[in-house]
Formats: C-alpha cells, structure tokens, sequence
C-alpha cells in the first residue's frame, strides 16, 4: 500500500488514512477484516485486510496476499482544479 514508514505516517497525520471510516494516527493497530481507505491528491485505494504479517520486512509477493484490494482509483489532476 504504501512503501515506506516514513510517508505511511506522514499520510496519517494528513488525515488521509482511514480504518473502518475512522481517520488515524500511525500507530493505529490494524486487524484482519480492516477496511483501510488512503485518499491522496492523485489516488484512493481501499482495502480490506486479510491478515496481519508477524515480522515487520514483507516480500512484494507476500504483501499482495495480506489484503484485498476493494477499489483503486488514480485521479486526474484536471478533476481536482475543477473542484478549486
């Protein structure tokens, strides 16, 4: 979902991360059966988590198989002007 610790909790304090519709901190605890949504400028994804790694290095591989992908979108920034 996201590839570094660093910007995992920067979006958090963004208010960008949400867990069963609720916006949280980084050092929220997410469980299996999690909705996790991430709504940037340029993507949202949601996705449900399936189970929860017991180490905290995960392969590419194995990190495709902890969740479930609800819904990916990419957003074009033309959207985002016509909002301003």
């Amino acid at each position: 979902m996201v590839k570094r610790r660093t910007l995992a909790k920067e979006l958090c304090d963004r208010g960008v991360v949400k867990i069963n519709g609720q916006a949280v901190k980084a050092s929220k605890e997410v469980k299996p059966g999690d909705v996790v949504e991430i709504d940037t400028v340029t993507r949202f994804l949601k996705v449900k988590v399936l189970r929860v790694p017991e180490t905290k290095s995960v392969s590419k591989k194995e990190a495709r198989e902890l969740v479930e992908v609800l819904e990916e979108r990419k957003k074009d920034i033309r959207d985002i002007i016509d909002l301003v």
